[in-house]
């Protein structure tokens, strides 16, 4: 087997490690996997090209909703936010203002979740909209400088650079003046910090982001959920017991989110009709077209082109790649089995983290090449 047995056994043992002591895991493929894995992306990228349609775009956000409510522009999501957050920085109840306007504009408000977090609303009340708008400015370029931070040991100056551009034009949302309303984008952006943060001998910085990305949108609970998977996989328990903590804690403010919408529900206010969409994965890669900077490519440019930082994150290699590759391709996954198309925008979570990347793709076709014997090192 030599070259090509790649260590199974202590990937199973300890799948971070066998990462960290692999910077270029695609080059160490069987050359019957490199060829499988050359031909499965060649065929992905045609395919959606071919498969490709017009979905939404950022505008769409504002006029469309969960359950294709409302009717025109101002009964939007982002408009019903903005109604929403006015009325809680006149010093109203959240769940009285969130439920009520949904209820008025034929939003459903059952279950719990269909009423976000009451995060951003209350940020709103504290700093104001342009405020919020301000700090995700903020936020936007040090989490692009952060990432470049966390790989500069793994990568070389010109990727290293790369890795920040498209770090930045996959958090060009945060550019818009609607940015401020979106739950997702600072969910987003704090995931990315999370992710870029993390060392294992200073972990809680991280941990604190992640914890703050859960307050704006439960979405990020499937980051979290992996990090303690991993750290309870390394046997790092104090680490493994602070995740576990987040989580705990998430739970229990959500059984509170869910009695303040529940009182105020009403018995014939409208439920939600579930998350069963089976859209498939073009849904996915439209999102994250329409919610990046691929928006300005035409859509069949753009729908390939969004697979390709997948394949760059995990022919990255280390503890970075191995945790991205595993949350990106779980998160597009459910996306494509479970969202409706009006949710493209959960794809939001992902950036700009996900748009990053693009810096690895030449990596990772070069090392898939020379695994498949096309390219001699």
């Amino acid at each position: 087997m030599g070259r090509e047995n790649l260590g199974a056994g202590r990937f199973w043992h300890d799948p971070v490690g066998w990462s960290e002591a692999r910077p270029h895991p695609l080059a160490r493929l069987p050359r019957w996997a490199a060829w499988l894995a050359l031909a499965l992306l060649a065929v992905s990228l045609v395919w959606a090209a071919f498969a490709a349609t017009p979905a939404g775009g950022p505008d769409a956000a504002v006029a469309t909703s969960d359950t294709s409510a409302g009717e025109g522009g101002s009964q939007g999501d982002l408009a019903l936010y903005a109604r929403i957050s006015g009325r809680v920085m006149a010093g109203e109840d959240y769940y009285a203002a969130a439920v009520a306007e949904q209820r008025a504009g034929n939003y459903p408000v059952r279950p719990a979740v269909t009423v976000r977090l009451p995060t951003l609303a209350l940020l709103h009340g504290w700093i104001g909209i342009e405020g919020t708008g301000l700090l995700l400015k903020l936020l936007w370029p040090l989490a692009a400088i952060a990432l470049m931070l966390r790989l500069r040991g793994q990568l070389a100056g010109p990727e290293r650079i790369a890795c920040g551009v498209f770090a930045m034009l996959g958090g060009a949302a945060a550019a818009i003046p609607l940015a401020p309303l979106i739950h997702e984008l600072p969910a987003g952006l704090l995931l990315t910090l999370a992710l870029a943060l993390y060392r294992p001998d200073r972990w809680w910085p991280a941990l604190v982001c992640a914890a703050m990305a859960l307050a704006f949108r439960e979405l990020a609970a499937p980051f979290v959920a992996l990090w303690f998977v991993l750290a309870l996989w390394q046997r790092r328990a104090g680490e493994a017991a602070a995740v576990l903590g987040v989580l705990v804690l998430f739970s229990l403010a959500m059984t509170l989110h869910a009695q303040g919408v529940a009182a105020e529900v009403q018995p014939d206010d409208r439920a939600s009709q579930g998350w069963s969409g089976l859209a498939g994965p073009m849904l996915p890669l439209a999102a994250l077209a329409n919610l990046s900077a691929l928006l300005l490519l035409p859509h069949w440019l753009a729908a390939p082109l969004a697979i390709l930082p997948l394949a760059g994150w995990l022919g990255l290699g280390g503890r970075s790649g191995l945790f991205a590759g595993l949350w990106f391709t779980g998160f597009l996954a459910a996306m494509a089995l479970f969202a409706r198309p009006e949710n493209f925008y959960w794809a939001q979570v992902l950036l700009p983290a996900y748009l990053a990347g693009f810096a690895f793709v030449p990596r990772a076709i070069a090392d898939l090449a020379r695994a498949a014997g096309l390219k001699h090192s």
